[in-house]
C-alpha cells in the first residue's frame, strides 16, 4: 500500500467535530484530523477517516465481499449512465457553479469521482459507514476524502458547507441534510424506479423495488426540503452470468440470498441476459 493521499484543504472543510461541531483542522503529518478543543481522530493507514463520538458505532455497513462486488461491477462501467444522470442533475441543478460535495452512503466513491471530474475546481467527501468502502473512497479521486460515520445521527459536517449533497442509492436524513446544505444548495438523490433489474427479480428472487418508493421519498425528506426538478434514466445492459452475480452480491439483495443459492439461480439464466438500468433522479432545495 502507498503512502495515505494528500487530504483535500477544501474537503477538510466541510466537516466538523463530532463531539462538539467545531471545525477540523489536519495535523502536520497529515495523520490525524483535530479541532481546537483537542478532539482528534486518527487516518487509517488506507487513507479514511472516522468521525463518531466516543462510544457510538456506525450501523452495519457493506461487507468487504459487497465492496469487492461493487468496486467489479462500477469499473466494467455498467453502472455509467447513473454516474452521467448524476453528473447531469448536479450541473443543471441552478446557482453557483458547486465547490464542496458531500456524498452520503457514497460507497466506495466511483459516482462522486465522476462528477468531480466535471467540476474541475471542487472538491468531495464521501460518508460511509462501511470501513470496507471508505477504505476505497479514500483514493477514489485527489480531491475526495472518505470518512465513516452515521448518516443517520448528526453528520460530522458544518452547517451551510455543502454545494451539493448526493444520495445514490442510500437512505436520506431529511433534517442533517437541510441543515449541512448551503443557502443555494440542491440534494440530488438516485433512486431505483420500478422496473430497476426487473429482468433478474423473478429468476433470482431478488428484493422488489417498493411500489411506494417515491412518497416515502418525499416524506423523509419534506418539509425540511422541496422538490425542485426530475428526470428519469433508463439504459438496457447486456450482461453474463458473472456480471450479474456481480450486480446482486453488491447490493441489498446479498444479504438475503446467500451465495450458494445465487449461484444455483444463476444457471438458469440465458447468457447474455438483457437487464433494465431504471432510476429517477430528483433534485431538493431548502425552502423559502
Amino acid at each position: 500500500m502507498s503512502a495515505r493521499p494528500d487530504l483535500p484543504d477544501a474537503a477538510v472543510a466541510v466537516l466538523a467535530c463530532p463531539v462538539c461541531a467545531a471545525s477540523l483542522e489536519v495535523g502536520e503529518r497529515g495523520d490525524v484530523l483535530r479541532c481546537l478543543a483537542g478532539h482528534a481522530f486518527d487516518r487509517a493507514r488506507q487513507g479514511h477517516v472516522t468521525l463518531l463520538p466516543p462510544g457510538h458505532r456506525a450501523p452495519s455497513g457493506d461487507s468487504a465481499e459487497m465492496v469487492a462486488d461493487r468496486l467489479a461491477f462500477l469499473a466494467a462501467g455498467h453502472y455509467a449512465g447513473i454516474s452521467a444522470a448524476l453528473g447531469d442533475a448536479v450541473l443543471q441543478a441552478g446557482g453557483a457553479v458547486p465547490q464542496r460535495l458531500l456524498d452520503l452512503g457514497g460507497g466506495t466513491g466511483q459516482h462522486l469521482a465522476t462528477v468531480l471530474d466535471r467540476l474541475p475546481g471542487a472538491a468531495g467527501v464521501v460518508l460511509d459507514s462501511s470501513p470496507y468502502a471508505a477504505r476505497r473512497a479514500a483514493r477514489a479521486h485527489p480531491r475526495a476524502m472518505a470518512v465513516v460515520a452515521d448518516t443517520w445521527a448528526r453528520l460530522p459536517v458544518r452547517d451551510g458547507a455543502a454545494d451539493r449533497v448526493l444520495v445514490v442509492f442510500a437512505p436520506r436524513n431529511g433534517p442533517e441534510i437541510a441543515r449541512v446544505l448551503a443557502p443555494e444548495g440542491r440534494l440530488v438523490v438516485v433512486t431505483p424506479a420500478a422496473e430497476h433489474l426487473g429482468e433478474i427479480v423473478a429468476p433470482l428472487g431478488l428484493l422488489r423495488v417498493d411500489p411506494d418508493k417515491a412518497a416515502r421519498l418525499a416524506g423523509s425528506l419534506e418539509p425540511h426540503l422541496v422538490p425542485v426538478a426530475r428526470a428519469e434514466r433508463r439504459d438496457v445492459l447486456r450482461l453474463d452470468r458473472a456480471a450479474v452475480g456481480t450486480v446482486v452480491g453488491m447490493g441489498p439483495h446479498a444479504r438475503h440470498l446467500s451465495a450458494e443459492l445465487r449461484e444455483a439461480r444463476l444457471q438458469v439464466l440465458p447468457e447474455p441476459v438483457e437487464v433494465t438500468v431504471a432510476v429517477d433522479v430528483t433534485v431538493y432545495r431548502r425552502p423559502d
